[in-house]
């Protein structure tokens, strides 16, 4: 088969969703560990739950710039369209990035204590605005946003902060704290082992909760996002893995199997990507109030050729980036042991 019997439009919008789904999973778990950080109660603690997530957090967010990338390589309109109408929100979570970046590196290069909660303050506050501001993103892409008929955006950034968009932002928030207990659960040992298996309990009854009344919300007000599975029965199986994924997670946390658990939050947010997909094909940016405007796979694609060069360079570069992320977690595998060299 060749590139030109492929859709590559098609190919590009999955491609990208693996993506940005490969990001919402491994870096949703440092996400959560960072929004977590502040439940902690001594300075061990905390040095155990930075030094979780140190060997990988940077690694991770290759996930979220390898998928902007192919999203500017393959739909350059819809970058420009969503930088620029979301350009605040954006400027914010990269400021929120950089500075829960800064205070991993910062926090131990001083031991006062002042000092110490400074950048634990910082690193919580970065990890949970991240959380909320990719949700509250999410939200809108599914609410649609205005955009009129040139494809720019034509609302305001207080505009973006509706009830449904913030809603998903919070549940975000709740599903990586759980994601990101599960992933402590993992790595460390002892009392703060003991501790967090609680606090699994908790992250888990909050995500539930969020991720019940999101999904009400989205059958009563945004029913597009429920058209497609509707329409076609067999696609409610996708809904299910989610649901029994979900299921099994406080099953394998009780029955002491952390790993599943993992897993299972792992392939719980992948087929929640795989929803969102599926009902937002072939849409990349819903206009709201008027659909007709609205920028999908083929009116804000690249050429042809453009696509196909880059599929070749994706196909070469992606199985890179797979086994660098891969060898990084086999080598840092195991539990969390503090020397002179850690955080």
């Amino acid at each position: 088969m060749t590139f030109a019997s492929l859709d590559l439009n098609t190919v590009w919008f999955i491609l990208i969703g693996v993506l940005f789904t490969g990001y919402a999973m491994l870096d949703g778990f440092d996400l959560g560990v960072g929004a977590l950080h502040l439940f902690t109660d001594t300075d061990e603690e905390r040095r155990v739950m930075l030094n979780a997530i140190g060997p990988v957090w940077d690694g991770n967010e290759v996930w979220l710039v390898t998928g902007g990338g192919a999203l500017f390589a393959a739909f350059p309109n819809v970058y420009a369209t969503v930088f620029s109408g979301f350009y605040f929100a954006f400027m914010l979570l990269l400021a929120a990035l950089i500075f829960r970046a800064v205070a991993i590196e910062f926090r131990s290069k001083q031991p006062m204590r002042w000092w110490r909660q400074m950048w634990d303050v910082g690193f919580s506050a970065g990890s949970v605005l991240s959380s909320l501001l990719i949700g509250v993103a999410m939200g809108n892409i599914a609410w649609g946003v205005p955009v009129d008929e040139r494809g720019e955006f034509a609302g305001t950034f207080w505009g973006l902060l509706h009830p449904y968009a913030l809603l998903l932002g919070v549940t975000t928030v709740a599903l990586f704290m759980m994601h990101g207990a599960i992933y402590a659960l993992l790595k460390t040992a002892g009392p703060l082992h003991d501790k967090l298996r609680r606090w699994v309990i908790n992250c888990m009854v909050f995500f539930i909760i969020c991720y019940a009344v999101t999904t009400m919300a989205t059958l009563l007000y945004v029913p597009h996002m429920a058209e497609r599975v509707r329409a076609n029965p067999w696609l409610f199986s996708v809904a299910l893995v989610n649901m029994l994924a979900i299921a099994n997670i406080p099953r394998e946390i009780h029955l002491g199997r952390d790993g599943r658990a993992f897993l299972s939050s792992c392939l719980a947010m992948a087929a929640l990507m795989g929803l969102f997909g599926l009902e937002m094909f072939p849409n990349l940016v819903l206009s709201n109030p008027n659909p007709a405007h609205s920028l999908t796979i083929y009116n804000a694609a690249s050429s042809a050729k453009t696509l196909g060069i880059m599929l070749t360079i994706a196909l070469i570069g992606v199985p890179i980036v797979l086994a660098y992320t891969v060898s990084i977690y086999w080598i840092f595998r195991g539990k969390v042991k503090l020397d002179r060299m850690s955080y």
